[in-house]
């Protein structure tokens, strides 16, 4: 969750009770894509700052892992208090978040940089989006991981001074950008699916409402995507 910048959501079409067991299950789901997702996040920030063209760069990276593991650490212990088993609710995104790791491969430390500003924002964006209809406790833990450091912002100020140092970057980048976007929605998208992943926010809402959502909550992402491709002077 590294997105530094606050993004609205398609409003709330209803709130599921907070105690039944399908909230419940929403919520294992919810923690255990969050949690898998950090870890990976810390895994390949910690791998890829060996290729850091200098030793402030690495120690950036370094330090922008730790701060994903930390986070990976505080929603294993909520799942821990809610009496699930962290790798259980982690285990059912794992083959999904590794393959999308594994078909966007960096090419070198400058699309590194960019694959972590496009995916942790959009996961940042695609948790916001749900963040107000959840339980007060749930909703008060979201805000004390986006109350933490913004790595968002630092990645932002990185890659300008890539873009202006090797404006040629621009294209090459612009392009990864676009293919990490589309690879990011079509795992979201599918996760939000085979899961019935929003079926414990919208249980009165039948299919129809869950496609509705699926759709306006995709138009959301896209958008946001682009306005962070132009803060950078690329186009999406």
């Amino acid at each position: 969750m590294t997105n530094g910048h606050h993004s609205d959501h398609p409003a709330a079409s209803g709130t599921a009770s907070q105690h039944t067991e399908t909230y419940q299950r929403f919520l294992t789901d919810l923690f255990g894509a969050i949690a898998y997702g950090e870890l990976s996040a810390f895994e390949r920030m910690s791998s890829d700052a060996r290729f850091s063209p200098t030793l402030h760069d690495r120690a950036t990276l370094g330090r922008l892992a730790v701060h994903e593991y930390a986070h990976f650490e505080l929603i294993c212990a909520r799942l821990s208090a809610m009496g699930v088993d962290p790798e259980e609710a982690m285990r059912p995104f794992q083959p999904s978040v590794d393959a999308f790791h594994d078909r966007t491969r960096p090419a070198d430390w400058y699309e590194s940089l960019m694959k972590f500003y496009v995916t942790d924002a959009i996961s940042d964006d695609f948790y916001s989006a749900v963040a107000s209809r959840l339980d007060a406790e749930t909703n008060s833990l979201f805000q004390g991981l986006k109350a933490t450091e913004q790595p968002g912002e630092i990645l932002l100020g990185r890659l300008r001074e890539a873009l202006a140092d090797d404006p040629r970057l621009a294209s090459r980048l612009a392009l990864w950008g676009r293919r990490l976007v589309g690879e990011a929605l079509t795992q979201a998208q599918r996760v939000l699916i085979e899961r019935a992943f929003l079926g414990g926010l919208l249980e009165d809402g039948g299919q129809g409402a869950v496609d509705a959502e699926i759709k306006a909550l995709t138009a959301q992402l896209t958008r946001n995507h682009s306005k962070r491709m132009s803060l950078l002077g690329l186009t999406a």
